[in-house]
């Protein structure tokens, strides 16, 4: 369920409360590790939804380094392709971590965008086990994927999907601040 949906140009950006791995869009994007090899939380759930063939393809693609993504094949999934994005340990903002985060999102618009992928599905990315704040966090996604648009036209529909109401309200209140609401 749509909580808040917001027109910026073309593109339509939804924040929703659902599993991430249930989407039918072209990409959802991974809140992977370095090592693109699976764990915990949104990287662990994506990995058992698209079964072993997405691990074997993740092991071909020699990681991914912090502030960057990668694009697999969706397999078992709903969604296409499924953009591995790594972001950073929250280490009290003193290294880089907002450029890093910041990076995630613009690189896997990018990815759409070289893909001519139109719809992506972020989770909020850094927020669990890598511990960004999550209201800093939500702020650095919204503005950051905003920007990107600007020069990717092509993608016209973005989600934030968010695992609990807390974190969906954080993206809605920094959404809140762009575009014009849709009906």
């Amino acid at each position: 369920m749509t909580l808040t949906a917001r027109r910026i140009g073309k593109a339509r950006l939804d924040v929703i409360v659902a599993d991430i791995t249930t989407l039918g869009v072209d990409a959802i994007v991974n809140a992977a590790n370095s090592s693109l090899l699976g764990g915990g939380g949104v990287d662990g759930a994506i990995h058992r939804a698209a079964g072993p063939d997405l691990l074997g393809e993740c092991r071909t693609l020699g990681g991914c380094a912090t502030g960057d993504a990668k694009i697999t094949l969706g397999y078992r999934l709903p969604a296409k392709y499924v953009i591995h994005a790594v972001g950073p340990i929250w280490y009290g903002g003193n290294r880089d971590e907002d450029a890093q985060l910041a990076s995630c999102y613009r690189r896997s618009i990018e990815l759409c965008r070289a893909d001519n992928l139109a719809s992506i599905a972020f989770p909020a990315i850094s927020t669990g086990a890598f511990r960004f704040p999550a209201d800093r966090a939500a702020k650095i996604a919204v503005r950051t994927v905003v920007d990107a648009l600007t020069s990717s036209p092509g993608v016209t529909r973005v989600t934030f999907c968010c695992f609990s109401a807390p974190s969906a309200e954080l993206h809605e209140d920094s959404l809140s601040a762009f575009g014009s609401p849709c009906a």
